[in-house]
């Protein structure tokens, strides 16, 4: 399958990155960074606004403006350039599919217009305590109670869980166990017996936290029992978003330190001009092209219904994860004593590289991920 973005997507690019360059400078990013909140509501209504981003894949049914997987990587490629503080991913991306995949039509009514518009900011609670990503490893629990259920557990790393205005959890029937009886739910920030706790983590432009749920009164979404199919196919477009976003992170490492060594002195010389530093650039340079052409390929895969997107999707997630982080220790090793330093942007990206190898889980697993996939299959990679 090849790539090639039309004319209308590479104005769409053009638009975005004018717009963060403009509104996400690194001073805004590190003043976000201090802030409870995380994120701008002015700039979120704006990006709601004028460039219509939280509805963009959500259909035109639902109030949305039905865009496709390759729009929404072209849009986190340019939010992982300009590591924009938002709650994109876990309102825009993983909330509104979440509802898509299961809610019934009634809720989707309710609620997808509201998060395409931006007035309804939404997150998704599923990893547990010992932070696994995996569907089978889901211990909260959701006993019917009356017309609705009540959730038990502990839910931690929920990206922006702490101020997202709804909270869908995937929760499992009391004895069940793998991937049987597995459900999503909807919550109310201000239900009863849930917690909100933020969480101090290494990467402060994104916010997490920590939900224990007391006898919770929750809402089942569509079908009880469907959840594990559902939140997979959740998650493996959030791998594909996510991978484009550490790609724009990546290629903008990439292109803060070409900047540098091209300006550096050293004996004389730019630093850029020294073999040693040239081979370090392009095996940097060969690393993001080949994450980048993942990327791309897994989100043209999911808009074109690929069988095999799930091992498309960890293999875009796992060469992204390699590619950022090399980039930040390249990027940091060749600025020398600087690049270590507070006042220069190289740490904010390094930590957004660290924690987002991790997300939805780390490089290893995906590989594996990948390859259980190709094996059920048949099928050669």
């Amino acid at each position: 399958m090849q790539v090639t973005f039309t004319d209308e997507q590479l104005q769409f690019r053009d638009t975005l990155q004018r717009f963060m360059q403009h509104r996400s400078p690194s001073r805004e990013v590190r003043r976000l960074m201090d802030t409870d909140q995380g994120f701008d509501a002015e700039l979120w209504q704006a990006l709601a606004e004028e460039l219509a981003l939280p509805g963009l894949i959500v259909p035109e049914a639902y109030g949305g403006y039905g865009f496709g997987t390759v729009e929404l990587g072209i849009a986190m490629e340019e939010m992982g350039r300009a590591l924009l503080c938002a709650p994109f991913l876990s309102s825009a991306v993983l909330a509104s599919q979440a509802l898509l995949q299961a809610g019934s039509e009634a809720q989707k009514e309710r609620w997808l217009p509201q998060l395409a518009d931006g007035t309804l900011r939404g997150c998704v609670a599923f990893t547990e305590p010992d932070g696994g990503w995996t569907c089978d490893g889901i211990a909260t629990t959701a006993a019917p109670a009356g017309s609705g259920y009540r959730l038990n557990g502990v839910k931690r790393f929920v990206i922006d869980g702490a101020t997202a205005q709804l909270v869908i959890v995937a929760a499992r029937a009391p004895g069940s166990s793998g991937l049987d009886g597995l459900s999503l739910f909807a919550v109310a920030p201000d239900a009863s017996g849930l917690e909100r706790r933020p969480l101090q983590t290494l990467d402060a432009t994104r916010k997490q936290a920590q939900l224990h749920f007391t006898d919770t009164p929750a809402e089942l979404l569509g079908q009880a029992g469907d959840g594990a199919a559902q939140l997979g196919r959740v998650l493996d477009l959030a791998l594909i978003a996510l991978a484009n976003e550490m790609v724009g992170g990546a290629q903008r490492l990439h292109d803060m330190t070409i900047d540098y060594v091209k300006l550096r002195v050293q004996f004389g010389r730019a630093i850029g001009s020294f073999q040693a530093v040239k081979h370090r650039c392009a095996d940097m340079l060969l690393e993001v092209e080949l994450a980048k052409s993942a990327a791309y390929h897994a989100a043209a895969a999911a808009d074109a219904a690929d069988p095999n997107l799930p091992a498309l999707a960890s293999l875009a997630k796992s060469a992204a994860a390699d590619a950022y982080m090399g980039a930040a220790r390249t990027c940091i090793q060749l600025h020398g004593g600087i690049g270590f330093t507070w006042d220069h942007d190289a740490h904010l990206w390094f930590k957004r590289a660290k924690s987002s190898e991790v997300l939805f889980g780390d490089p290893g697993a995906h590989r594996e991920r990948m390859l259980s996939c190709w094996l059920e299959q048949g099928a050669t990679p």
